[in-house]
């Protein structure tokens, strides 16, 4: 429950990497021989043990790499979680994404049963499946496979609430697809609803469920979205509507990010919506945001007991709307992108550092602690993952002559799934 709120720092080795004169391998090789040798001549053996099985670990996960271009490697990086992932030692957000052919992801959109055909795009007609088989490898560590008995042992008792906007809907139907494919058909269950949808595993006694609430606080675009964002008005001060379906959650997954990228300044209003348009404020973007991540904060301080609900708060989820980002000029935003980006640190128009900035600001001041699910750095490389064109709009599926006009309708917001959210729940499975 005492999970730090700022970042992980870098592992030990990587400091030792970055200050020392001797090359990783060579202060690793330094390390386990003083070990071994202290190993032969102590009468205590247990700590020189465990501090040698240390260095064959940190080796193996570092001879496992591979080279950096993102191709096949002799040894399957996913296979091989013998260094096992510590939020204190590894940061997920430096890393590569490692191709892998033989992987099969664990569920299809043909097999889950629980996905919105929004994002079920080989059903949809997309034709390539690679964008399936790639595996983020952090650079300090490994994470551990995503075990769907051990994650719901882990929930046994419990209920999971995944909080915020289409986004976080698409993590939730990962982890359910994750998990429910072992789970006996009379021993699972799926109610959806316009806020609040549950997936039970009754034999665990355990839910998993998502609340839709895209800003968090209260808007009049909550259920009846308005769909022109100059005419969507923000209670900034007000989230109880929500909040009250919340309490009494064991674990938290928040976020709200894209909803307020509409480029545009936010109408904001304190006090009642019966005073319709009147009293409002147009914003600038950063400040609307802290406000309404102040609400939630005082919410999560004031009602949340740390000993009892854990929260966690997954980060940007990266738009791809510009491909010029990734130098690809003559390409239409993310569509007919296949391949990952594979320079180092990319980052591109589509997330807003400001945001970023808000956000680690109003939580590092929370008495509760909040971990970070941080998806950005390594969503942001995942220009091919997308929905694109193989999609649906007002409920039903592209035309044909909507998916021969990208640059107006591929969905360059959303991810196919199977895909880069399962990555998301394998962090989150990690801090479980």
């Amino acid at each position: 429950m005492g999970t730090p709120t700022t970042l992980p720092p870098l592992a030990i080795v990587k400091h030792l990497h970055y200050r020392g004169k001797l090359p990783l391998s060579i202060t690793t090789v330094l390390i386990c021989t003083l070990a071994f040798i202290g190993l032969m001549y102590s009468e205590t053996i247990g700590p020189f043990t465990s501090k040698l099985k240390s260095c064959s670990k940190k080796d193996s996960a570092i001879s496992s790499t591979g080279d950096r271009d993102g191709v096949d490697s002799s040894i399957d990086p996913e296979m091989d979680d013998r260094f096992e992932f510590d939020p204190e030692e590894c940061s997920v957000m430096s890393g590569k994404w490692v191709f892998n052919s033989s992987y099969e992801p664990p569920y299809t959109d043909m097999s889950c049963p629980y996905l919105d055909r929004q994002v079920e795009c080989v059903k949809n007609g997309r034709p390539d499946t690679d964008y399936q088989r790639w595996r983020w490898q952090p650079d300090d560590c490994l994470l551990p496979l995503f075990d769907p008995e051990k994650a719901l042992k882990k929930l046994r008792g419990k209920r999971l609430m995944f909080v915020g906007d289409s986004l976080q809907r698409g993590h939730w139907q990962s982890f359910v697809c994750l998990v429910e494919s072992i789970i006996p058909e009379k021993q699972k269950s799926m109610k959806r609803g316009r806020a609040h949808s549950v997936f039970k595993a009754k034999e665990y006694n355990a839910s998993i469920e998502f609340y839709w609430s895209p800003f968090l606080v209260e808007s009049n675009s909550d259920l009846h979205i308005v769909g022109d964002p100059r005419k969507r008005i923000l209670k900034v001060d007000s989230i109880m509507k929500h909040a009250k379906h919340w309490t009494g959650v064991d674990i938290l997954v928040f976020n709200s990010y894209v909803w307020w990228m509409t480029g545009l300044r936010i109408k904001s209003l304190w006090g009642s919506f019966a005073n319709g348009e009147e009293g409002y404020e147009e914003l600038d973007l950063p400040v609307a945001y802290r406000i309404a991540l102040k609400t939630w904060a005082n919410w999560v301080d004031s009602t949340i007991n740390p000993n009892e609900t854990r929260v966690l708060f997954t980060t940007m989820s990266p738009t791809h709307m510009r491909s010029a980002d990734w130098n690809h000029k003559d390409g239409i935003k993310c569509f007919n992108e296949t391949k990952p980006v594979m320079k180092k640190n990319h980052w591109g128009t589509g997330s807003d550092k400001r945001v970023m900035k808000v956000v680690s600001s109003v939580v590092e001041k929370m008495k509760v602690p909040v971990t970070f699910i941080n998806v950005t750095q390594l969503s942001e490389y995942r220009i091919d993952a997308h929905s694109s064109i193989y999609t649906e709009t007002g409920g039903s599926l592209l035309t044909d002559e909507q998916k021969a006009d990208p640059l107006h309708h591929a969905d360059c917001i959303h991810w196919c799934l199977p895909g880069v959210p399962d990555t998301w729940n394998q962090i989150l499975y990690a801090h479980l």
